[in-house]
């Protein structure tokens, strides 16, 4: 079985940081393009960072400058490193993998991913 599982989310003051990791199993991890989505209550799930194959990486606007994503194919880990984080940023954060580019990924609201893992709760409040 193909299983990626997001964690590291936790609860965290307005201003401070936080390192998510996507720890995959059952695929060759190196082949692929990791995405890191967050959905908020009554919002559209939203990219949130991608890292393809080679290690390049595409962020929206929104996070740009503050959150980091890279890889460690050894480990078949992804990680996403935030930081200045605001409210905005709380939502229910998932890693998932495809063999599509990143700029697919980061190109549609409603791309779909292939395999997708269970996400991890990232709360930004005083």
């Amino acid at each position: 079985d193909v299983q990626l599982q997001a964690s590291g989310g936790g609860l965290v003051q307005p201003g401070g940081s936080l390192r998510l990791s996507c720890a995959a199993s059952g695929l060759l991890f190196g082949d692929y393009t990791i995405g890191w989505f967050r959905q908020a209550p009554g919002k559209e799930r939203e990219v949130v960072s991608c890292i393809s194959s080679s290690g390049n990486t595409l962020y929206p606007d929104s996070v740009k400058g503050r959150f980091t994503t890279s890889r460690d194919n050894a480990k078949d880990t992804v990680y996403l490193q935030m930081s200045s984080l605001i409210p905005e940023d709380t939502a229910v954060y998932y890693c998932a993998a495809d063999l599509i580019p990143c700029t697919v990924v980061t190109g549609s609201k409603s791309v779909g991913m292939h395999y997708w893992g269970k996400g991890t709760q990232v709360t930004v409040s005083s």
